[in-house]
């Protein structure tokens, strides 16, 4: 076959592609080292305003729009999150009807669940007492606060029950001006849980009511394909919130308050890293699973989650490289994920209350039995179920302390350091979401293990943008095609039909 071209009359060349952008992971790093270096210039720029005059420092105008940059991101994220959540859950109940194991599926999710929990809150124990935080720390007792809330078992019962159809809430917080008068702020605040329960109920309902429902779940396929649209261009701005998170946070916080709790630090950082390096992967090589194609598969979400903080406005993205790339089937991914943002917390709920709890009762001069451990043990277990109604660490802390009967004021010991911390535990926690709905899919059979080996962090948004430049190929193929076929049966110059009816055929 002849390497040469020939031009075909009236085609139009194939565009040639032009300068790509790097790939999304690139572009996630390259915002991180950017935040990194903008964060350290804005730390050493210092305040606006020290505030001597006993109200808080000003921030200087890099590190404002840093955090404007970053919270708006997060706030974005957490926006979408309602419908998402509600949209994809009322379709995956209407596709129960091809899925026979649904009961097996949520009880081995919640088996899972319990036992990396279990895993966690062991190695928590272990290290808290190999680190001895409590007893490597310049703190005193009498630098112990209150905290501002606490944790109890009703709190799940409680977050069970929607206090409307939407699962919304209004938190209005109050102020003291420095004349003495108050002024109350109000704001929407949404509960997963309750979003959860409601999409549940309702998507229940639709099934049962037959052919009547189908112009709903009509309705809501297509808007669960507005919403993932919509999510698609916020994830896209990952970067550039990676950039305002990370910076943010190296100008506010920095690192001189891991001095006085090093050892705390440190001890939880360990823990983190030993569930996320060594028990995660254990977990997946004893069901069969590749550690390297998950890690590539669910990099996005935990990435993001350790600049974000958040494990509710990592959601989406957790969903979307939960079903995308590590292959488990959306009907169960859409109910195992959201769940798992509210209950699965292996960093939050298990590693650091537990050495939390060891560093109160140490700074506190208590001694714990052999039954306080377990106590711990059983705390991080259920109690996650327990404050799935609310966020924040603090609040496990508070409920693990409060079951121990150990000083809540120990809780104010560690505030200092708690936003360093919660970037790792953020992380752990969010790893976890992704990593038992994919074990459970694949002792269940319905796991995707072509997908999942092919998994990268690079698919993430494949099928939902067509590049343009293939875009532009395919159709300058088939004018090409068109203008063949028309030259064939225009009856044009004989060397034109034979070159037609070649080029056609090829």
């Amino acid at each position: 076959m002849s390497s040469a071209t020939t031009k075909i009359p009236g085609a139009q060349p194939r565009a040639r592609k032009g300068l790509r952008f790097p790939s999304f992971s690139v572009q996630i790093i390259l915002g991180l080292v950017l935040g990194v270096l903008l964060g350290w210039l804005a730390l050493s720029m210092g305040p606006q305003s020290p505030g001597t005059d006993g109200s808080d420092p000003v921030p200087n105008g890099l590190t404002t729009t840093l955090d404007t940059i970053g919270s708006s991101f997060v706030t974005l994220l957490k926006a979408i999150v309602p419908p998402l959540i509600f949209t994809a859950i009322v379709a995956s109940i209407a596709n129960l009807r091809t899925v026979t194991n649904a009961a097996r599926l949520a009880g081995q999710t919640l088996l899972w669940f319990a036992i990396t929990a279990a895993v966690a809150v062991a190695i928590g124990i272990g290290l808290g007492l190999v680190f001895q935080p409590g007893h490597n720390t310049t703190l005193t007792t009498a630098e112990a606060a209150e905290p501002s809330s606490t944790g109890t078992w009703m709190d799940f019962l409680n977050g069970l029950i929607p206090t409307n159809v939407l699962g919304l809430g209004a938190d209005t917080s109050v102020e003291a001006g420095a004349d003495g008068a108050l002024s109350a702020e109000t704001g929407i605040s949404f509960n997963v849980l309750q979003i959860l329960v409601v999409a549940l109920v309702i998507g229940i309902a639709a099934l049962k009511s037959g052919a009547k429902a189908d112009p709903f779940l009509a309705f809501n396929r297509s808007a669960l394909a507005i919403v993932q649209k919509v999510l698609w261009w916020i994830i896209r701005l990952a970067p550039l919130g990676t950039m305002g998170l990370i910076g943010n946070a190296v100008a506010t916080y920095g690192w001189e308050s891991l001095r006085s709790l090093a050892s705390f630090s440190l001890a939880i950082y360990v823990g983190l890293a030993l569930v996320l390096f060594v028990v995660y992967p254990v977990v997946l090589r004893s069901n069969g699973l590749g550690v390297m194609a998950w890690f590539r598969g669910a990099w996005p979400a935990i990435q993001l989650a350790f600049v974000s903080r958040s494990s509710i406005g990592t959601l989406p993205v957790t969903q979307r490289v939960t079903e995308r790339n590590l292959g488990v089937p959306s009907e169960y991914a859409s109910f195992a994920v959201p769940l798992a943002a509210t209950t699965k917390m292996d960093g939050c709920a298990s590693i650091y209350p537990a050495i939390s709890a060891i560093f109160v009762a140490q700074i506190f001069g208590v001694d714990l039995s052999i039954t306080d451990y377990l106590l711990i043990a059983f705390v991080s277990v259920v109690g996650s179920a327990a404050t799935a109604g609310l966020t924040g660490a603090m609040v496990m802390l508070t409920l693990t302390l409060s079951t121990l009967g150990l000083p809540l004021a120990g809780v104010g010991l560690l505030l200092a350091v708690d936003p360093i911390l919660d970037m790792g535990r953020t992380a752990v926690n969010v790893a976890g979401q992704t990593l038992v709905p994919t074990v459970v899919a694949k002792r269940e059979g319905i796991l995707d293990l072509e997908q999942y080996r092919a998994a990268s962090s690079e698919n993430l948004f494949d099928d939902d943008e067509p590049e343009a430049d293939d875009a532009a190929a395919e159709q300058a193929d088939a004018a090409a095609s068109d203008d063949a076929s028309d030259a064939a049966s225009d009856g044009g110059s004989k060397d034109d039909r034979e070159l037609a009816e070649a080029t056609t055929r090829a």
